[in-house]
């Protein structure tokens, strides 16, 4: 059994549309513990940027809006996460398409990612931390006793996705849809700075094919396996 260390963190990386963001919510409700959903982070950035003006391409400028990133996160009464930057409200923003297109070409900007890296690692305190990412397990925090690893095929991402869309009134094809899946899991997993993939000692879970309620029963028994519950 992997020795829980004082504060323990439980990382949750994977693609776009995997799932991860339910189950890590989930998680961290079941436990107790806090939640960090890194991806906002870069989705802020992103949309920080096309704000501002600051073209993606410029990446020292990207950088600059990083390291300066006036960021706030709330809770409203529903329970939702609210996401403000500058104290306007753009947490429909950062969820849109647009928004994740612009958070992966970002993300793959190093002098970004270090800028990110100090503001990530401050969300650990106690009780513990359910951490949600692309390289949540293999840099942010590569000695979390728990790493997970959530995919699944992109033709299942898309679909997922597709159908929350179309839940809000949106007008979208799953054709486009799945054609950016697979073009930001290629930028993802080709970038030279932290590239999407398992770290090592990561639990590989494929939710192809399976509803939230079985993933998560996989990922607690794997929580009780490490000694996390």
């Amino acid at each position: 059994m992997t020795e829980v260390p004082a504060v323990p963190v439980i990382t949750v990386d994977g693609p776009s549309g995997a799932g991860k963001g339910t189950v890590s919510h989930l998680l961290a409700a079941e436990l107790g513990w806090h939640f960090l959903d890194s991806g906002a982070l870069y989705r802020v950035t992103g949309q920080a940027c096309l704000i501002e003006g600051v073209d993606l391409d410029h990446h020292a400028a990207v950088a600059d809006i990083a390291r300066e990133l006036d960021v706030s996160f709330s809770a409203a009464d529903n329970g939702e996460v609210l996401v403000a930057y500058k104290g306007q409200d753009i947490s429909a923003d950062i969820r849109t398409e647009e928004g994740g297109r612009a958070a992966s070409r970002v993300a793959a900007i190093p002098a970004v990612r270090d800028a990110l890296l100090a503001r990530q690692r401050d969300f650990l305190r106690p009780p513990g931390l359910v951490a949600d990412g692309r390289d949540m397990g293999t840099v942010v925090f590569p000695d979390a006793p728990l790493k997970l690893f959530l995919t699944a095929s992109a033709e299942e991402r898309a679909e997922r996705r597709y159908k929350q869309l179309i839940a809000k009134g949106e007008s979208v094809s799953l054709a486009r849809l799945l054609q950016d899946i697979r073009e930001r899991d290629a930028r993802d997993s080709s970038r030279e700075v932290a590239p999407l993939e398992p770290a090592e000692d990561a639990v590989i879970i494929d939710s192809t094919g399976a509803d939230i309620d079985q993933v998560f029963a996989r990922v607690m028994a794997e929580v009780v396996r490490t000694g996390l519950a």
